[in-house]
């Protein structure tokens, strides 16, 4: 049974292409059949049938009414296929700036709902990401005093999302407390009824633990929209399946026979985790660390890769890292620009993934949020099965309405172990 014949129980919006896996994965697990596109799939393109579908776009980081208009396109395309609910997919960090773009779409997309307020939160606390009284922490510390203050696109300085939420949306920002998550569904429920009546849009919700987000996601499933990270997607996930609305044998979904050809790795993640990712993985494969500076200058970092390449491809996966360290990548930065910097080397590595798979790469592990978007793009990709799951919220992709399959994984800098690289080859076979 196709998806156009088939009505999807659950419909998610993501604002990058990592973030929208690691979702996917998630709902996966909990027993829904998942299928991700990539942006919102063209007429031509048959999609298996499915439970949920997650549509993938690059908007986190883009002017906000392009952002907006891009989420309406998406929603309104999951609407059609019979999606109850929507959820807003957002960065477990919350990533964005004073303007957006977490905001303004929020606004819109509750507005087309018809729905008085959305609830939200980014907690996932399986990986380390909890809210206690509106304030977003990073396994033990506030947001603002974690590594991932000083992320290079969307750096995070304040950790109460109340604050953070207000500057971005036209409505008020209300809270849903720990204490009212402890007394259950209903008292959710009955709280975003008083902060809808007191002319709040928008509410955080605070959960420390995973059973929280059950009871979240029994509170909210009924009704027709919300924002979250993974871990609400899960909440939701379980309620669904809860409800006879999903799939016995969904998780771990069959990637289908071995597509051979040949193997590699591309990183573009300045993460302290993708740094010793890259450095654990000298001990498996052929490393080469282009040099930002370089590439950055007009240097043709594409020929040196595709040569380093050259007959290695034949023997074994090789790996190639733009990578550098933080203070590196704030030096570049200052030179060039965050954007310019950001966009010379996401343009870099996505010409080098299109000429390795021109020489016969099917399957392709690539770090970093932006530079898997970029990669995705380039190499025209429209739609994954979900695989069996790599690390937490990395699962193994395998690609929709291609003449020759792929297998990919997709990871933000932050995901996965140090033995990552090597995991992923392992399991992509």
């Amino acid at each position: 049974m196709a998806l156009a014949s088939h009505r999807i129980a659950l419909g998610c919006v993501a604002d990058d292409y990592t973030g929208a896996s690691d979702l996917a994965n998630t709902l996966t697990k909990a027993g829904l059949r998942t299928v991700q596109t990539i942006g919102v799939p063209a007429d031509d393109l048959p999609l298996p049938a499915a439970d949920a579908v997650v549509v993938a776009l690059k908007s986190r980081s883009i002017p906000a009414p392009e952002a907006v208009a891009r989420s309406r396109e998406a929603e309104g395309w999951l609407r059609a296929r019979g999606a109850g609910h929507v959820m807003f997919k957002v960065c477990s960090t919350f990533d964005s700036t004073d303007a957006g773009n977490i905001g303004p779409v929020m606004d819109a997309l509750r507005t087309e709902a018809g729905e008085p307020i959305a609830l939200v939160t980014p907690a996932f606390p399986e990986t380390g990401r909890s809210v206690y009284q509106g304030n977003l922490f990073v396994g033990a510390v506030p947001l603002n005093e974690s590594p991932l203050k000083d992320h290079p696109l969307n750096p995070m300085r304040d950790a109460n999302l109340v604050r953070v939420l207000a500057r971005q949306s036209a409505g008020s920002v209300g809270l849903v407390d720990v204490a009212t998550v402890a007394r259950g569904a209903e008292a959710v429920a009955a709280r975003l009824d008083d902060l809808a009546a007191a002319g709040h849009g928008a509410a955080i919700a605070d959960a420390i633990f995973d059973d929280d987000l059950e009871v979240l996601g029994r509170a909210i499933v009924a009704k027709k929209f919300s924002v979250g990270a993974s871990g609400l997607g899960l909440g939701l996930a379980r309620a669904l399946a809860a409800d006879g609305r999903g799939t016995r044998d969904a998780a771990g979904a069959a990637v289908g026979e071995p597509v051979g050809g040949h193997a590699a790795c591309l990183a573009g993640s300045c993460s302290q985790a993708t740094l010793a990712q890259v450095a654990a993985a000298e001990a498996h494969m052929p490393v080469l660390r282009l040099d930002a500076r370089h590439l950055l200058a007009g240097a043709d970092a594409v020929a040196e890769a595709l040569a380093f390449a050259g007959d290695r491809l034949a023997a074994g996966p090789v790996l190639i890292a733009s990578s550098a360290d933080p203070e590196a990548v704030r030096a570049l930065q200052a030179e060039h620009g965050a954007e310019a910097a950001g966009r010379a080397i996401e343009d870099a590595l996505s010409r080098i993934a299109e000429e390795l798979v021109a020489r016969g790469v099917r399957r392709l592990v690539v770090a970093g949020g932006e530079t898997s978007g970029a990669a995705v793009d380039r190499l025209g990709l429209r739609a994954f099965l979900l695989g069996p799951e790599i690390a937490a919220g990395v699962p193994v992709l395998r690609t929709v309405g291609r003449s020759e399959p792929m297998l990919l994984a997709l990871k933000s800098g932050n995901f996965g172990g140090p033995d990552f690289f090597a995991r992923a080859l392992d399991l992509m076979q």
